[in-house]
């Protein structure tokens, strides 16, 4: 019995841990498109202008599924 009024006092911390976790995913998504970018960017610099404008999209799509995951526990909360 003393393991389930545990498991009842932790739960409402789980939901934090699970966005540290979710938050994982966008950070290392932000990481690649950035370090790929640096790196086209020496490759090609005359393609700056391109590159740059899909850096900022790909960063832009990272971060909206960071906050849709900070929101949705707020929407659907229980």
């Amino acid at each position: 019995m003393a393991a389930i009024e545990t498991l009842a006092a932790v739960g409402g911390s789980l939901g934090s841990i699970g966005y540290g976790l979710a938050a994982i995913g966008p950070g290392v998504g932000v990481g690649i498109i950035f370090g790929n970018g640096t790196q086209a960017l020496a490759r090609q610099p005359e393609a700056a202008g391109l590159i740059r404008a899909n850096q900022i999209l790909g960063f832009a799509f990272c971060e909206a599924l960071a906050l849709i995951g900070l929101v949705m526990p707020f929407v659907y909360g229980t």
